[in-house]
């Protein structure tokens, strides 16, 4: 009796109330989240601003969600047309089915547009988000563990995994096989390490971090894809992925090469990210408005605490050369000397 240390989930689907919150979707989005994290650290490390990524991904994302299910629906349009068919369900996305080759692609359309409108050269942009992506992939894969789907060959490996499910034509999947969703989400975690290592250690720019990913990436895709048993286009032996992945490393490579010759190094952290300078005037802005306030303070204090020129509750009078002297002591002075005068003219 095979043994599979990871058992499949009872379902996939947890009904809040008439609201279904699938699995496929959470770490899809939990993917997102952690890529937008990553690439805003990285970017801010490199001069960018930091809700730049973020930025650009609202237009990214939703593009290479549709670029993957498009991808998905062209390859593996059998599944959704002909007798029998339901052309409807190429919309079910939460059913699974995301091919990662139209959501790069098309991604970096909505990517391309995000960066046209912040000022941001693509390149620079996609070096900073290129472990991210591997980290979302790596996530998003255990959808595919909710949904029981793209298991590989049968194994009696003791990291098997179960699969015990119903097909839409009422065939009944039972048996331990290849966790390949697994292999690919270590192999992604591996590849956003490696990235970052290679990047740090060679100070890569102008998009060639990027072509490091996809290079590694289709290392994996490759031999985890001949793994896969299910239905799948063949052509001269092979799956459609892998010549895809053949395709997709030969570009990434020579990529690689041809830029690292022409433009070494990284781009000038100043020129990347118009929005980096509106962040540090803002930042320089409120540190002097910060600095004034605690003069401001400082100066007030110091008023406060300077000593009382009253003694002892009376007025002081000033004196000069020993006597009383001031307006107040003339006035009197004045009245007396007029009065001693009118006497001396009217003696009694």
């Amino acid at each position: 009796m095979d043994i599979a240390y990871i058992p499949s989930p009872s379902r996939g689907v947890l009904h809040l109330g008439p609201i279904p919150l699938r699995a496929y979707a959470f770490c899809i989005i939990l993917g997102v989240v952690a890529a937008v994290w990553l690439g805003s650290k990285r970017w801010v490390a490199r001069g960018g601003a930091k809700h730049t990524v973020g930025d650009i991904a609202v237009w990214a994302v939703p593009f290479g969600l549709v670029g993957g299910r498009l991808y998905h629906v062209i390859t593996d349009h059998q599944l959704y047309f002909g007798e029998g068919k339901n052309p409807w369900n190429a919309f079910k996305i939460w059913e699974g089915g995301l091919g990662i080759w139209g959501a790069v692609a098309l991604g970096a359309v909505g990517a391309w547009i995000g960066c046209r409108r912040r000022g941001v050269p693509l390149p620079a942009y996609a070096d900073a988000i290129a472990p991210g992506i591997a980290l979302a992939q790596a996530m998003g894969r255990w959808g595919n563990y909710f949904n029981q789907e793209l298991y590989g060959r049968p194994t009696t490996l003791p990291w098997g995994l179960e699969i015990h499910k119903t097909l839409p034509d009422g065939e009944v999947v039972s048996g331990v096989y290849h966790p390949t969703f697994l292999y690919e989400s270590l192999w992604c975690v591996g590849v956003a390490l490696l990235v970052m290592w290679v990047d740090r250690r060679w100070k890569l720019g102008h998009g060639r971090a990027f072509a490091v990913y996809v290079a590694a990436y289709t290392v994996g895709r490759f031999w985890i894809e001949y793994l896969r048993i299910d239905e799948a286009h063949h052509y001269l032996g092979l799956r459609l992925n892998d010549w895809t992945s053949i395709v997709v490393f030969v570009g990434a490579v020579a990529y690689f090469v041809i830029v690292g010759k022409k433009r070494p190094g990284r781009e000038d952290p100043a020129s990347i990210d118009p929005a980096a300078h509106v962040d540090a005037e803002q930042a320089e802005e409120k540190a002097a408005e910060k600095k004034a306030a605690e003069g401001r303070a400082a100066d007030g204090k110091a008023k406060a605490e300077e000593p009382s020129e009253k003694v002892d509750g009376e007025k002081p009078s000033r004196i000069v050369d020993g006597e009383t002297g001031g307006e107040a002591a003339a006035e009197p002075a004045a009245a007396a000397a007029e009065k001693s005068g009118e006497d001396a003219k009217n003696p009694i």
